[in-house]
């Protein structure tokens, strides 16, 4: 039955504001993460590495259960008890004295965002006409960016009192959105009718085409996940605080909020949605490669600009590729199996930058994990272009329909 237009845009309403405030609460600690355990607490960057890619791992590795899991209950529950989860696992992130305890504030946090990610995109999907959908989702990805650079400015800011007063704002932030989410969310189903768990996952399984276009994510990811690590620690390194970290999210909310939706409306009917991903995982790449010989924090920032223009040129583009592969009769199932690229692509990317810091500080070589990366880069861009080189018709027809 379709959706009347007044339930479209208080639908869609809902959404913005629900993601302002999750991307907010979530960026109030976890940009913090690794400058407090590794700076300032003086754990392994290795070991803080693998929790953050432990979460991420977790959230998005079984993104594709919580997403079956949706279309068979709905949305809004599974949205609603992952606020609490995610509320609950930033109050015991507040406590880790010991690492055991973060790793189980990751493992909570996860789960949360395991249970409310999947059902959220499939309802963006349910709430928008398909000639609308790509310019709603740089609309979340414009307010991904505001409410990064918010939260990282807050966060930034309480640091220098107490890393408690990050997460327990952090869990606040949370438990707001579970409380508003419980009040105003629509009970929809986003899958079309309640198909068995086990048969939504059959069906993204068995898919070959949107399969292959997930895994070839993985190495994109490797690199967008420093956002998290190998940025952050380069930026206090160099600057020598930790505090200079926010300006690092102001620069990306800049760059986000004045170009990404504009730039996004230009490009999508110009390019090809592979030509636009390809693109700015190039820009990401080169972004890196100069990082590695850059020792003042003015030319830091400029680098790392670029590697946020490259994103906000690939991330709307990998998006609505998602969208458009995905089939309606599982949206969640779908939407849950595309992040198993930044599952996977995570764990490596935190896990594997924390250990290659670690080796690079050991043996003086600090451009090692900026190398590494860049290879990773370049060899996921090779791997894209193969991918869809005898698809590239396909692809240009679709963004016609959509645009």
């Amino acid at each position: 039955m379709p959706i009347p237009s007044q339930v479209r845009k208080s639908g869609k309403i809902i959404l913005l504001l629900d993601n302002l405030f999750i991307v907010l609460g979530f960026y109030v600690v976890f940009p913090l993460v690794s400058t407090h355990f590794v700076g300032q607490v003086g754990w392994s960057a290795l070991f803080v590495g693998f929790a953050l890619g432990f979460r991420q791992f977790v959230q998005q590795g079984f993104g594709l259960i919580g997403g079956a899991i949706a279309d068979r209950f709905g949305a809004k529950p599974m949205i609603i008890a992952g606020m609490f989860l995610r509320c609950i696992g930033f109050a015991s992130m507040a406590l880790a004295n010991e690492p055991w305890i973060l790793i189980v504030s990751c493992l909570l946090s996860a789960l949360g965002g395991l249970l409310f990610d999947p059902p959220r995109m499939g309802l963006a999907i349910k709430f928008t006409r398909p000639h609308e959908r790509g310019r709603f989702i740089s609309l979340l990805m414009i307010q991904d960016n505001a409410g990064a650079v918010i939260g990282a400015l807050i966060g930034g800011w309480l640091i220098d009192y107490d890393f408690q007063l990050v997460c327990w704002l952090g869990a606040l932030i949370f438990l707001l959105c579970a409380i508003f989410n419980l009040i105003y969310l629509p009970a929809y189903h986003i899958a079309l009718g309640k198909a068995p768990v086990i048969s939504g996952i059959k069906l993204v399984i068995t898919d070959k085409k949107f399969t292959s276009y997930v895994w070839s994510l993985t190495g994109y990811y490797i690199l967008w996940v420093q956002v998290m690590l190998m940025l952050p620690l380069t930026v206090a390194k160099v600057s020598g605080s930790a505090s200079y970290v926010k300006w690092m999210y102001a620069i990306q909310a800049i760059i986000s909020l004045s170009l990404l939706y504009p730039l996004a409306r230009w490009s999508e009917i110009r390019f090809r949605l592979d030509q636009r991903l390809k693109f700015g995982l190039l820009l990401m790449s080169l972004g890196f490669i100069l990082i590695a010989f850059v020792t003042e924090i003015a030319l830091l920032f400029i680098l790392i600009a670029l590697f946020y223009f490259g994103a906000i040129i690939a991330e709307p583009a990998r998006e609505t590729l998602s969208t458009i592969l995905a089939n309606p009769k599982a949206k969640g199932s779908y939407m849950g199996f595309s992040r198993l690229g930044l599952a996977i692509g995570g764990f490596i990317g935190y896990t594997g930058a924390g250990w290659l810091y670690d080796i690079a500080l050991d043996i003086n070589l600090p451009k090692l994990p900026w190398f590494v990366l860049t290879f990773i880069g370049i060899s996921t861009l090779a791997y894209l272009h193969y991918l869809f080189k005898n698809e590239a018709p396909m692809i240009k027809r679709n963004t016609k329909k959509i645009s």
